[in-house]
């Protein structure tokens, strides 16, 4: 049954999911793409063909709910109207400009808003296109600042995969096939906040002992990069003593701290930044996702202090690209940080996270053999599985979820959930009872 305007209405389903204009393009799909790019097998893909709000259209004209925010990017729902607007009328003024040459002024627009946005003295930035660049701004940057090129970063980390944020993605699944190719002055060390992992305390440890080990080498330590909540990873949150210790050790050793917001970070988890929660200011944050509201952009931000290790341009700027400021991106961006701010939705996505998914969540932990435990901060949380096979009941679960309209994702053992941040209280609340039947149902 469905209820209120598409983009605040519950599922439709008007086929077999996935139906058949689906399944015909996961027939056309399998002959043009490369292989590796999407999974196409009985359980999908679906095909989207329109998004509003927390709501999904797909090429059959089934109606589902988004519980994923599309990869956490449709922050203030997506396709929101004023973020449509702005697009539209910064395309028909100007579409594209000589970002390093002669940029666009809703360039300078943008990067002025998130100074202010951002925490510390965070005051100037890189654009780029997507959060693996921006990362891999972000390492340029700490190596020319420090003079030291080796980085410690964290087991289970996801930075993403063009090669220099491939070489601090810790998964093996990713790195085995490039290995040869990837910079080797990278450490890896536990993350506090993984099952059986040791407590913070042991993992600073070896954050030292793995710069003791670089002086003098090829490759000394210059910065450690982290996310607050590893979201690839399982959606672990540390302990509250963690990031504060890193900041603290960083500093000790003249370190600098990169902490990789692209998937927490504009109000995700009920704070502007995540590294809020614990009051840490890095020296560079990496945004991403959700910048744009639906269009590629991201940036690292720093202190001109670290940022001026750049040298100035003399015409050719050695970190560049085409579409670098782009100023369709950038109205798109200040139109969804306005909506963030204007309708509160930092506050909503901690309300909504703490007393309805969070609540909720736990609630199944002590009710249902096959919940194992649940975590998260606001609008970014986990329910893992439990049994003999937990990342294949997740598997499941995220199949099963689909047949009824609901759109999930699974990161290992784990069921994520980083809905939109105004998806309805009816809306969430449908989404879990038909999760919390498919759990029920094994």
């Amino acid at each position: 049954m469905a209820a209120g305007p598409f983009g605040r209405t519950l599922p439709r389903l008007e086929t077999p999911v996935p139906g058949p204009r689906s399944l015909e393009l996961g027939r056309r799909l399998r002959a043009v793409e490369s292989p590796n790019i999407t999974r196409i097998d009985r359980d999908g893909p679906i095909f989207w063909a329109e998004a509003a709000g927390a709501n999904v259209r797909d090429a059959d004209g089934n109606v589902y709910i988004d519980l994923t925010a599309g990869f956490g990017v449709a922050g203030a729902g997506h396709s929101h109207p004023a973020v449509a607007e702005a697009v539209a009328r910064q395309v028909r003024r100007l579409a594209h400009a000589m970002g390093d040459v002669h940029p666009a002024d809703v360039k300078v627009e943008l990067l002025e808003r998130l100074a202010e946005l951002a925490p510390g003295d965070l005051a100037m930035a890189i654009l780029s296109a997507n959060g693996s660049d921006a990362v891999e701004s972000a390492l340029k940057t700490a190596a020319l600042a420090t003079g030291r090129p080796g980085v410690i970063a964290f087991e289970g980390a996801y930075h993403g995969l063009g090669y220099g944020a491939l070489a601090v993605t810790a998964p093996r699944r990713f790195r085995e096939p490039f290995r040869r190719q990837l910079y080797p002055g990278v450490r890896f060390v536990p993350f506090p906040g993984a099952r059986d992992a040791p407590d913070s305390d042991v993992v600073l440890a070896a954050v030292r002992a793995a710069v003791e080990e670089t002086r003098g080498g090829a490759d000394p330590v210059g910065a450690v990069i982290v996310e607050p909540i590893q979201g690839r990873g399982g959606i672990l949150v540390p302990p509250p003593d963690f990031l504060p210790g890193l900041r603290a050790l960083c500093d000790e050793l003249d370190l600098l701290l990169v902490v990789d917001e692209v998937y927490t970070g504009l109000g995700r988890t009920g704070r502007w930044f995540a590294c809020e929660h614990w009051k840490v200011v890095p020296d560079l944050l990496v945004i991403g996702k959700s910048l744009a509201g639906g269009l590629p952009l991201s940036a690292v931000l720093g202190s001109p202090a670290v940022m001026e290790a750049w040298p100035a341009s003399e015409g050719e700027a050695i970190h560049t690209s085409t579409f670098l400021g782009n100023p369709v991106t950038a109205a798109a961006a200040l139109a969804h940080l306005r909506v963030i701010e204007e309708d509160r939705l930092v506050e909503r996505a901690d309300r909504l996270g703490r007393r309805r998914l969070g609540d909720r969540l736990e609630e199944w932990v002590r009710e249902l053999p096959a919940a194992a435990g649940a975590r998260g901060l606001g609008l970014m949380r986990a329910l893992e599985l439990a049994g003999p096979e937990p990342e294949g009941a997740a598997r499941r679960v995220v199949a099963r979820a689909l047949r009824a309209g609901i759109i999930l994702l699974a990161e290992g053992p784990a069921l994520a959930f980083t809905p939109p941040l105004v998806i309805t209280e009816e809306q969430l609340d449908h989404a879990l009872d038909r999760l919390h039947a498919a759990l029920v149902e094994g």
